[in-house]
């Protein structure tokens, strides 16, 4: 069995975070009021060093001609990674091991030197990559064809506009026959036709045997060229395998994040109030969005401060401007002080595509102890908004979401 392209064991990159004490910003008057206080005190802000962890214990293993999608959120250390594996930065701790060349396209105008032209920068990036001038010169049409920027090919390219810069920068590094391949997110920064050029570049590639390392928050795009991934989630690795098992760890994890929402108490204390809420599927999960028909229901969890009569609690959807679809209440009950959990449950929803606000109210005889207007947003398919208050419940229908069932129980 042949031995890895590219081998990582627990690396790990740490960065020291300079932070002063006091107030971060500060207005000018303030500036000159703590500058005349200094006159007559020798006492500066303390700074204090915190240590952040941009990876943290990663281990993986690439294959030759793997193509590989890398996925997280922002923050979550891809970037970090892929400049380790380009030798851009050094790691803290670990060890990696490539065998072969590696031509990487990380940010706009990685590699390239702003005063040189186009020209001379395509000679200069073979050359860094072991290239011979006639090697580069075989493929220095084609280059070019592909970035098409024949007509500023003799200018700096510190005059190129950012979409030239990614032309060109990818072109060379696709074009010149590494080993490996590392693409970033920069790919954004040009036009769509040029990204399914790039894509296609990529594929092409990948076919030949040659390995993609590939960073990139379009799903789409990431299934379609890759077909092993790596998920990061705040510097450690949360999932490695199949691509499309990757993609699904990714969107169930982000679901869970985004469909829970947590709130506080008034300040005026009131006798009631809702501490959070989650929207799910049919099944349970948490799901910030709802395909058009299916299941879906709303748990939401309150505190009772005191004994109650004639409690309500609602749920509401609206537009983003605030446009009532539908609004649906419990049945008034008495409640004793403690915590509680409302659900409720629909058996479809059939809004069009988009954004919708969630409303929550609480109250008790037609008073309100607690509003909360559009406390969360649902993205695209179905969303579902939470409602209530004594200026909610009009039993306002809309024709296009089905009526939810209510149901409270006690769970302290």
């Amino acid at each position: 069995m042949a031995a890895p392209i590219i081998t990582v064991e627990r690396l790990s990159k740490h960065y020291r975070l300079r932070t002063e004490a006091g107030p971060r910003y500060t207005a000018l008057r303030d500036v000159i009021a703590e500058r005349a206080k200094g006159l007559f005190s020798r006492r500066r802000p303390r700074a204090t060093m915190e240590e952040f962890k941009a990876l943290d214990e990663v281990s993986f293993t690439v294959e030759a001609g793997d193509r590989v999608g890398i996925i997280g959120r922002n923050g979550a250390g891809k970037s970090t990674l892929l400049k380790v594996l380009s030798r851009i930065t050094e790691p803290t701790k670990g060890r990696v091991t490539i065998d072969g060349r590696v031509a990487s396209l990380l940010e706009v105008g990685t590699g390239f030197h702003p005063e040189l032209t186009g020209r001379e920068n395509i000679f200069l990036n073979g050359a860094i990559l072991g290239m011979s001038r006639a090697e580069i010169a075989a493929r220095f049409d084609e280059i070019i064809a592909f970035a098409e920027v024949e007509r500023f090919l003799d200018t700096p390219v510190k005059r190129y506009s950012s979409g030239m810069y990614v032309r060109l920068a990818f072109a060379v590094a696709a074009h010149l026959e590494p080993e490996i391949l590392i693409v970033d997110e920069v790919l954004a920064v040009g036009d769509a036709a040029f990204q399914r050029k790039c894509l296609g570049k990529m594929e092409s590639v990948a076919g030949e045997g040659r390995t993609v390392l590939f960073v990139s928050h379009q799903m789409d795009a990431v299934q379609r060229l890759c077909n092993k991934g790596l998920l990061l989630h705040q510097g450690r690795l949360a999932a490695n395998g199949p691509m499309q098992e990757v993609i699904k760890h990714y969107l169930q994890r982000n679901a869970a994040a985004e469909a829970e929402f947590h709130f506080t108490a008034p300040p005026d204390g009131p006798a009631a109030h809702a501490t959070s809420a989650v929207i799910e599927d049919g099944s349970g999960h948490p799901a910030p969005e709802v395909p058009i028909g299916a299941p879906w229901r709303v748990r939401v969890r309150f505190t009772v401060n005191r004994p109650l009569e004639g409690f309500v609690i609602a749920l509401g959807v609206s537009t983003l401007l605030d446009l009532p679809i539908r609004t649906t209440w419990s049945k008034a009950c008495a409640l004793e002080p403690g915590r509680y959990e409302a659900l409720f449950t629909s058996d479809g929803i059939h809004l069009t595509d988009g954004q919708y606000k969630l409303i929550i109210g609480l109250s008790e005889q037609g008073r309100t102890l607690h509003y909360l207007p559009g406390p969360a947003t649902l993205s695209i398919s179905d969303v579902s908004d939470l409602a209530g208050d004594s200026r909610i419940v009009n039993n306002r229908s809309g024709l296009l979401l089905n009526q939810m069932e209510t149901a409270i129980q006690r769970i302290s």
